[in-house]
């Protein structure tokens, strides 16, 4: 029986979530992702609930989807985030950089990577603060990952997951592609999804 929130059910089994570690944050946690903590292990590590990471991814393919995907732009500076975004901008043809964002994409028209998206998406606000900061220089939306030591002031639509593990990242842009592309209408149930999760993990 599939896990149930507010009588949808989730868009993964809890299994799913906790077998790839979505659920498992930082050592720190701050002030602005206390609300999406679920409780603190023995170690120390700071646990997310993975109820919220699920309404939360929900509602990010709904807002994502609202937008032409040529004007999406995802980034990922983190190595573990860099396939991921690669592989969700295969399937749903969004504009992103994998590595380094170059200062000025957002602001500077004469760089030669200049880019006009009309929202930004981020695979670690602190990681990423570079294009974090020209979204909210240009005034454009920001949807972001946010593990338990992020800070989300600049982020306005957050979903709390582990933004730091391979096989956790890989199941967040596996749900987002999935979610946006029957949103976009390319295809009609779960089932029409070829894609596994192994294939949007980043090699080790």
């Amino acid at each position: 029986m599939e896990e149930e929130i507010k009588g949808e059910p989730l868009l993964v089994t809890e299994d799913v979530y906790l077998t790839a570690g979505v659920h498992i944050g930082t050592q720190q946690k701050s002030a602005d992702m206390k609300p999406f903590i679920f409780r603190v292990r023995t170690d120390g590590l700071y646990v997310l609930d993975v109820k919220q990471t699920d309404t939360r991814l929900r509602e990010a393919s709904r807002f994502l989807s609202r937008y032409e995907p040529k004007k999406i732009l995802v980034v990922s500076t983190r190595q573990y985030g860099q396939k991921p975004v690669k592989v969700f901008a295969q399937h749903t043809k969004v504009m992103v950089i994998p590595g380094r964002f170059v200062p000025g994409t957002l602001t500077n028209p004469l760089l030669p990577t200049y880019m006009e998206p009309d929202v930004l998406m981020v695979t670690d606000p602190a990681a990423d603060q570079q294009a974090l900061r020209e979204a909210v220089n240009i005034g454009i939306p920001v949807v972001g990952i946010c593990d338990a030591n992020n800070e989300t002031r600049n982020v306005d639509l957050i979903i709390p997951a582990n933004n730091k593990g391979r096989m956790a990242l890989a199941a967040v842009y596996w749900i987002l592609t999935r979610e946006f592309l029957k949103l976009k209408g390319a295809i009609e149930k779960d089932e029409d999804f070829t894609p596994t999760m192994e294939d949007f993990e980043a090699s080790l």
